[in-house]
């Protein structure tokens, strides 16, 4: 996607017209809930001559933290110094608004999680788009989708970021969710057995803090730009709110 758009980085690959993470930074901004921003980057240079980045460092309010080998230690490294709580999310989650980063926020804190994952209802997901992924988080009331919107309610919770060393992607890979939470937890998992708030009860007493499930009202918040399919999704997805651009 990269090459074809003729950038560096799939970052910056146009979508309706804007750049991917100018368009998460921009809604990001845009929600009240949050102050200070931080882009975890391996080449800041062409992300920071967006101009809505560019406007935001300019005005202090966003700075780059350098980007790692892998996703852990490059969320340690945009966690170093901030002021939590901490939301972190993701360049390519083009199709959530300023509303849905504050229905998660609103939620985490009043759960006082003290980490936090965001989930689509599956009917949701595919009513957003009904061609999409066939494998769901499966628990006793549903599936559910992973909407790349986590919640780290302290320095303490940095812990659970652990969870993500070998790559999240847990419904394609079955041994990591082993490695993360435990055999149990994974027979559970695939057997759809006990409620998302008891397995996540579980999890929380294996790393001693509180993890809650949020769930959000739009299955179109799980719908990021993984390959070409969800490229042209997320493209018509935007075209229907706001017209057909670049």
């Amino acid at each position: 996607m990269a090459q074809r758009a003729g950038v560096a980085q799939k970052c910056v690959v146009p979508v309706n017209g804007t750049p991917m993470v100018a368009r998460v930074v921009e809604q990001v901004a845009a929600c009240d809930r949050v102050g200070k921003i931080r882009i975890v980057a391996h080449e800041p240079d062409e992300i920071a001559a967006q101009p809505v980045v560019a406007k935001l460092l300019e005005e202090g309010r966003l700075s780059f933290a350098e980007g790692k080998f892998n996703i852990v230690d490059s969320v340690f490294s945009g966690a170093e110094g901030v002021e939590f709580p901490m939301l972190i999310t993701t360049a390519d989650n083009c199709l959530v608004t300023p509303e849905g980063y504050g229905e998660f926020i609103d939620k985490a804190l009043a759960e006082n999680a003290g980490a936090a994952a965001g989930l689509a209802r599956k009917e949701d997901v595919q009513a957003a788009d009904p061609e999409g992924q066939s494998k769901f988080y499966q628990f006793l009331d549903g599936g559910y989708s992973n909407c790349n919107m986590y919640w780290m309610g302290s320095a303490e919770a940095l812990k659970a970021a652990e969870i993500m060393r070998e790559g999240g992607q847990f419904v394609k890979f079955p041994r990591r969710i082993i490695k993360a939470f435990g055999f149990m937890n994974l027979i559970r998992f695939r057997m759809g057995w006990g409620s998302k708030e008891k397995l996540f009860a579980q999890i929380s007493r294996r790393f001693g803090l509180k993890m809650v499930p949020i769930v959000l009202s739009k299955g179109q918040y799980a719908i990021d730009v993984d390959n070409e399919r969800t490229f042209e999704v997320t493209e018509r997805l935007l075209a229907k709110t706001e017209g057909k651009r670049g």
